[in-house]
């Protein structure tokens, strides 16, 4: 198994860190930076390779999973750095959590409490727990018709606990692919049977349900750099698939969806906050071009942004 979860050289990640740049000196700061709305951007630390993934334990799955800490915290990934790392609200800094993460990119938790992890490294989605020191993680995708995947990139859990992720080529480097398309699969919880459910991108990358779980939202950073919103049908299969968003500036990435259906997506020079309707309504200025972002905090209402170099925050109170 150690076998398995190996360090994959830096070159074989250039594809998805190609905006990205290594800084000398790791340090951690809580400095608002300018922005162009009344939201008040937070760098909380910096120094990493290329960071992906933020996705927040709430203190009762933390202490569920047999944690020390009191309270919640940011689990985050560094794609070439081959770490997870942690950042607690408590002390207000970042430290390594999982060194080797075996190059994770997007995260998140299940209904279960576990973390969900894509990995560009070994081509896998694996499950285990978002506890420090706990068991070894168990690949849960690992192969679709006889073949390895291309680099799984995010994830999501739906209701009925099937986990959905995308599946695009970066970070895989000169490694040959062995699927003859870029697609979204579903993992169905109770028999582990994966599904292919779309395949007509160029590089399919962010993905996340509308709250009632009705819609799909599908982005593609490749050529076409757009949001698809496709119909979920009662039997779980994707039909509609029209285009929900343009980016203007730069190329969607990681999103996500709050309870009332407005879209959180990252773009070139900061997130866009889209309305269900796909009206923009205001862009939140980043500094560094975000790569994803997720809601967490105690209260839920802290949006969390991995950004090339660094990571970020911002309150929005008025979050439903």
């Amino acid at each position: 198994m150690a076998a398995l979860f190996r360090t994959v050289p830096l070159a074989q990640l250039l594809a998805c860190v190609a905006f990205g740049f290594m800084l000398s000196v790791m340090s951690t700061s809580a400095d608002p930076v300018p922005s162009s709305t009344t939201d008040v951007v937070v760098k909380l630390s910096t120094g990493y390779k290329f960071v992906e993934g933020p996705v927040w334990i709430p203190a009762d799955v933390a202490k569920a999973g047999g944690a020390t800490t009191s309270g919640g915290y940011l689990l985050f990934s560094d794609i070439p750095g081959n770490t997870i790392h942690k950042w607690d609200p408590a002390t207000k800094s970042a430290s390594p959590w999982r060194t080797p993460s075996d190059n994770s990119n997007g995260m998140t938790l299940d209904g279960a409490g576990r973390l969900l992890a894509c990995h560009h490294g070994t081509r896998v989605v694996t499950a285990g727990s978002p506890v420090e020191g706990a068991a070894e993680r168990t690949i849960i995708a690992g192969e679709f018709n006889g073949g390895k995947f291309n680099s799984p990139n995010d994830i999501v859990v739906a209701k009925d606990g099937a986990v959905w992720f995308t599946d695009p080529t970066y970070g895989m480097g000169k490694r040959p692919a062995e699927q003859p398309v870029r697609a979204v699969y579903r993992l169905e919880p109770r028999t582990g049977a994966i599904t292919l459910m779309a395949s007509d991108f160029d590089q399919p990358n962010g993905l996340c349900f509308s709250p009632d779980e009705t819609w799909l939202y599908v982005g593609d950073s490749g050529k076409p750099a757009h949001i698809r919103r496709f119909k979920v049908n009662a039997d779980k299969t994707l039909s509609d698939g029209a285009l929900f968003y343009k980016v203007k500036e730069g190329v969607p990435d990681g999103f996500k969806c709050d309870k009332a259906g407005t879209l959180y997506i990252t773009v070139g020079n900061g997130i866009a906050v889209v309305g269900a309707d796909g009206t923009e309504d205001r862009i939140i200025l980043v500094p560094e071009s975000p790569a994803n972002c997720n809601f967490g905090g105690d209260d839920g209402k802290t949006l969390f942004i991995t950004a090339r170099n660094s990571l970020y925050s911002v309150h929005l109170p008025a979050l439903p």
